[in-house]
């Protein structure tokens, strides 16, 4: 059988687009020779389509769409994600589905068996459950393959979550069952660092217990704060990669399952290298798809800001990028001259607004309030409220999408400020750890022709600039130190008492966690941040604002 992955980038509620790219598809398959193509999970109405799908005129135009895709099937069989609704006025009344259309008709529908509801998903808020497995017969030359249809989350029923699983059936141990000789799995899998590696392993052992070949389609691109990766794949029956897409980027592969000609396996990115094609990929598809041109950055001459910089950059290209310096009373002259060479190092426009003079008249007018009451953190956060306003003054002037450049660090303690360097639309590198940022930074320099961001600016202390000899080290731990306390109380939930046996201090440890828990009010009002970890702020952690933080 002669199969084509159609590794696609989906634009969520683009119905006519997406159809229309899938059959492009189709006509490419079948010009390649193929007995079947298939596609990603949802490919039709986009992954995820959230609250589109309670909309019944969004439902019907997803299988309207469908009806033009199966009329395209001329000679190819497609395996195709939509939208299926159900007549019999019973539940939801809608199915996260597979079609197996074929010389213009569906010969075969699957429903999706398990719905995720941790992390990301909340696929039970939307759809029914299928009840069933679904081999379909896929006609080669003069025989037929007998194909069995599933849909990402029915592949992950392995032990993934402390050795246990988390369902009660295995759907691909009942489609083997039930007379499948080849596994298909569409999938819109999204990404975070490290899931790769866990997702083939995970992947081979179910395949290898069963003896039947998979067929894995993932969908790439980035849809709000989530991305996915692509790196579609084919495994034989003993788990062996046979076949490999490109990771991060729209692909197109074709597997002869009949042998002969040696076939494509993409390599996957290093862990830091992913990270990074990840971030460019979120950056480029929230701009396209959300139909913005240019970017405006507040360039500090610290390193959260130059690698958004770059990253920006490296996603829409320099002419689309404008950074901007806001000095105060407080900014070191160094700040200024790293500033100015990262843009000139990344090819931006650049512009230096100072904030003094709005300083000054702002700290004027509250002198009757604050009267004789010594300064703190109200006088700091002054100043990156005026350059809060100024950026998205630049930005509502020009129509430019702001990028804040907080780090999931500072988001995660409340090192930041609201109104202030909290302003914008995307929040590009707030699910990266700043230690992950210094290594972007490195990364961004050994890999160009030359270094773009300015040695200075990775080696010396890192700083907010809002009083005199400030440093972040002031009020944080090391990040060194801050990061692994983080990592374990946020990712993995851990209690203070398991973070305390690493050989932290207990009142380091404790104080940390009530920073993260009382900052949960800040996250609340931040801007969608693109996820790289396995557990994001946003809409994988659902935490209440209102309650009784651990001391």
């Amino acid at each position: 059988m002669r199969t084509a992955l159609a590794q696609i980038n989906p634009v969520v509620g683009d119905i006519d687009g997406n159809a229309s790219v899938i059959i492009q598809h189709i006509n490419i398959a079948r010009e390649h020779g193929a007995h079947l193509v298939v596609f990603s999970e949802l490919a039709v109405p986009g992954y995820p389509p959230k609250d589109f799908v309670l909309r019944k005129d969004f439902v019907r135009r997803n299988e309207e769409a469908v009806d033009r895709i199966t009329a395209a099937c001329t000679n190819i069989t497609a395996i195709v994600g939509h939208v299926r609704s159900d007549g019999h006025g019973v539940g939801k009344g809608i199915f996260n589905a597979a079609a197996a259309c074929r010389d213009g008709r569906i010969v075969a529908s699957y429903a999706k068996q398990l719905l995720p509801t941790y992390d990301v998903f909340d696929e039970t808020r939307y759809f029914d459950r299928g009840n069933g497995p679904c081999v379909v017969d896929v006609p080669v030359e003069n025989a037929v393959v007998r194909v069995g249809l599933t849909i990402c989350e029915d592949l992950w029923n392995d032990r993934q979550f402390e050795g246990r699983r988390i369902y009660g059936h295995d759907p691909i141990e009942d489609t083997v069952k039930a007379g499948a000789e080849v596994i298909i799995n569409i999938s819109a899998s999204p990404y975070s660092a490290g899931k790769y590696a866990d997702r083939e392993t995970i992947f081979a052992a179910q395949i290898a217990a069963l003896g039947v070949p998979l067929i894995y389609v993932n969908q790439v691109g980035g849809n709000d704060d989530l991305l996915f990766d692509g790196a579609s794949l084919v495994l034989d029956q003993t788990g062996r990669v046979l076949a490999r897409a490109k990771a991060f980027d729209e692909d197109f592969l074709v597997v002869d399952h009949m042998g002969g000609a040696d076939h494509r396996i993409e390599p996957y990115p290093e862990r830091l290298e992913s990270i990074r094609q990840a971030l460019v990929l979120g950056i480029r598809d929230y701009f396209r798809k959300c139909g913005f041109r240019d970017v405006v950055i507040g360039l500090s001459g610290g390193i959260d800001s130059a690698v958004t910089a770059a990253l920006a950059v490296e996603a829409l290209g320099a002419e689309r990028v404008l950074g901007v310096a806001m000095p105060s009373r407080y900014s070191s002259k160094g700040s200024l001259v790293d500033a100015e060479a990262l843009a000139a190092n990344l090819g931006i426009r650049y512009d230096v607004i100072p904030i003094e003079g709005v300083h000054t008249a702002m700290e004027m007018s509250l002198t009757s309030q604050f009267g004789d009451l010594p300064a703190g953190i109200a006088e700091e956060n002054i100043q990156a409220r005026i350059r809060g306003s100024i950026l998205m003054a630049l930005s509502n002037k020009f129509g430019s999408l702001l990028l804040t450049t907080g780090n999931k660090s500072e988001l995660a303690v409340g090192y930041c400020t609201l109104y202030g360097d909290m302003c914008g639309g995307l929040a590009a590198i707030s699910d990266v750890p700043k230690t992950v940022v210094y290594d972007l930074a490195r990364l961004f320099n050994q890999s160009g022709d030359k270094p773009c961001i300015p040695e200075q600016v990775i080696t010396k202390p890192p700083s907010a600039e809002l009083k005199e000899n400030q440093t972040d080290q002031d009020t944080l731990p090391p990040y060194e130190v801050l990061d692994v306390i983080l990592e374990r109380h946020i990712e993995r939930h851990w209690p203070i008492d398991e973070i305390v046996n690493l050989g932290f201090e207990r009142n380091l440890v404790s104080r940390i966690v009530q920073m993260v828990e009382r900052s949960e009010y800040k996250r609340k009002q931040a801007p969608v941040g693109l996820k790289v970890t396995s557990l994001a702020f946003g809409t994988g952690r659902r935490m209440p604002i209102a309650a009784k933080t651990q001391s």
